[in-house]
């Protein structure tokens, strides 16, 4: 079988020909730290091509960086089973969405759409302003306080603030330093799945479970199945016994449910196609993904836009027009018309995309524009690298958002520009997110004017299942 692969991975330009080669690129691998990563690939890419192939720990790769490639297999709905890099989170996510294939994933999608389908994003409105507020009160608090402050803390809670309430129905309170249990073994669970990532021998997960960060790990994961099981029980009975929403809807008042509320209306039409297991695997992944891959996002568009104070000011010039002095929360038709805001965001995610890599392991073999690709080979995708592309994006390293208020870039930005993937397997919270990610950006905008304190080339990121920020960045919030 060995052969055979080999025999058809020599069509494609490879970088571990030999067994030395090949020795020598894992003891490359091996050597480079988080910060490293996303250097390391661009200078691959650069190098060998929009297609190339390598062997680490007896895995074959391809990389992919072609969007003609790129939509053959992300538009395929074969071709959807996440690479091994995402087995490390099935002991906390189990086989939720992100992590399921097969025929679970694809009825496990279609049950979930229908819970969190964007005419439901109403519902979640008034958190993400509630918990918006709070957040820049603080930050001008903070920035009154001290000579410039370190955001992504701030950020990081009053995502999980709004995750919290509108996936779960249930209030953290992280910005007022409650829940602070629950809080630790989110930030412990992922720091110890970082820790074995980077770690080959914790792979296995009979070592890992014995190492003092797989210890850590599965306290943690014990404390937060436990209290999402808690919350199941209690909304399921509440379901069961209340009536009353029922009756606020057909008297028109705008309620607040959350995507375990709406979930357990579409199980009630769909009975015994989801345990209690399964609820909490979902929740946990939800919660997981919509925390995490938010406040980095949000981060850094915080970031870019104080340091380009002509853009904050279109951007405020915007929310001008569209609340005139009104101190109002912003309506879901308020954030359909920040068109300019759309664009600084898709263009924050261009440069800093919050999953900077995608993985899939074939389990057929995929033809792609020139060349076919056996089964159990494992394609890397980077969306980092693929939105420095020349080719699609004029001058890549610029912040130039009016690129994406340009209908002639629509066509080439469709698998060129992947910051919630593409194809069936696609990010299904992407509207919920960008609704997020406005909500709070202009609710920042409106009440205050912001100032970085460092420039592009201070800003260090890293390659871990998401994109981090890891140098510290000073930034100033004055009130208006």
């Amino acid at each position: 079988m060995f052969r055979f692969v080999y025999g058809i991975f020599a069509k494609v330009p490879s970088i571990t020909k030999t067994f030395w080669s090949r020795l020598k690129f894992a003891w490359t691998i091996g050597k480079k730290n988080p910060t490293e990563m996303l250097m390391f690939y661009t200078e691959l890419v650069k190098n060998n091509g929009s297609i190339f192939h390598f062997n680490l720990a007896g895995r074959p790769y391809v990389i992919l960086n072609d969007p003609d490639d790129l939509k053959i297999l992300l538009s395929s709905s074969n071709h959807i089973n996440k690479g091994p890099e995402y087995e490390l989170l099935q002991p906390w996510l189990n086989d939720g969405l992100l992590l399921s294939s097969g025929s679970k994933w694809h009825s496990r999608r279609k049950l979930l759409t229908k819970a969190f389908h964007f005419k439901s994003l109403h519902y979640y409105n008034k958190s993400m302003n509630r918990h918006s507020r709070i957040l820049i009160k603080k930050l001008l608090e903070e920035s009154t306080n001290n000579n410039g402050i370190y955001i992504t803390e701030y950020i990081t809670l009053c995502a999980l603030d709004i995750v919290f309430e509108t996936i779960m129905g249930a209030e953290i309170n992280a910005q007022e330093n409650k829940s602070n249990l629950y809080i630790q073994c989110i930030k412990q669970a992922c720091r110890s799945t970082i820790d074995r990532m980077f770690t080959f021998w914790l792979w296995n997960y009979l070592v890992y479970r014995i190492s003092a960060t797989g210890r850590k790990f599965i306290k943690a994961v014990k404390v937060l199945h436990n209290y999402t099981d808690e919350i199941i029980i209690k909304k399921k009975e509440m379901f069961k016994n209340n009536k009353e929403n029922e009756k606020l809807e057909i008297e028109g008042k705008t309620l607040n449910k959350s995507f375990l509320d709406l979930l357990l209306e579409v199980l009630s039409n769909n009975p015994g196609q989801m345990t209690d297991k399964d609820i909490r695997e979902e929740l946990d992944t939800f919660l997981f993904e919509g925390h995490d891959t938010s406040s980095i996002s949000l981060t850094m568009t915080i970031i870019l836009l104080g340091m380009y104070p002509d853009i904050q000011d279109k951007v405020r010039n915007e929310l001008l027009g569209i609340f005139g002095d009104s101190d109002r929360d912003a309506s879901i038709q308020d954030l359909n018309s920040m068109q300019y805001l759309d664009a600084v965001i898709k263009e924050s995610l261009r440069i800093y995309p919050s999953v900077p890599y995608i993985t899939r392991k074939l389990e057929t073999s995929l033809t792609l524009k020139n060349y076919t690709i056996p089964q159990n080979t494992v394609l890397g995708i980077f969306p980092y690298i693929l939105h420095k592309n020349e080719k699609i994006f004029t001058n890549p390293e610029e912040f130039i958002p009016e690129r994406f208020l340009d209908e002639s870039n629509k066509e080439a930005f469709l698998f060129g520009y992947l910051p919630f993937s593409a194809g069936p397997r696609n990010c299904i919270g992407q509207k919920y997110v960008m609704y997020q990610m406005k909500t709070i950006l202009s609710t920042i905008l409106r009440k205050s004017k912001i100032e970085t304190l460092a420039k592009r080339e201070d800003i260090q990121i890293s390659m871990e299942l998401i994109l981090r920020l890891n140098s510290p960045i000073k930034m100033q919030f004055y009130a208006i």
